[in-house]
């Protein structure tokens, strides 16, 4: 059964970098077919899917997050991490990985995901962006 856990600094100051490292067990993040995602749910708001990482290598952007955001992986400690650059109180949420076997045109065109459209998730790590 795979799992994954986020990790990462709960308090990030204004114009900092948040990094975010989900470590996976149970699975290769270069198995065939599978994506590796970052979502977050800031509170009262939906879940946003923010990027991805595929088996191969390839990385998949939000487009309102793709100037700021970078997806890095390392295959040899099955861990993938994301950076997202100038962080503002707007980027306080709730930061999940999570996996799929697709990334769908729609994520990367700015539309909404549901949590059915992964199928494994980490349990999450809230990030505030405070002074």
């Amino acid at each position: 059964q795979v799992q994954l856990q986020e990790s990462g600094p709960a308090l990030v100051k204004p114009s900092q970098t948040l990094p975010l490292t989900c470590t996976v067990s149970g699975d290769s993040i270069a198995t065939t077919s599978t994506f590796w995602n970052f979502i977050r749910q800031p509170p009262g708001k939906e879940l946003e899917w923010m990027g991805a990482i595929g088996y191969a290598g390839g990385t998949y952007y939000s487009p309102s997050l793709r100037w700021r955001t970078s997806i890095s992986r390392d295959t040899s400690t099955n861990r993938f991490t994301l950076q997202l650059r100038s962080v503002t109180p707007e980027d306080t949420a709730m930061y999940y990985c999570a996996r799929s076997s697709s990334v769908a045109r729609e994520w990367e065109q700015g539309q909404g995901v549901r949590r059915s459209d992964f199928d494994s998730w980490g349990q999450g790590t809230q990030i505030t962006v405070s002074s």
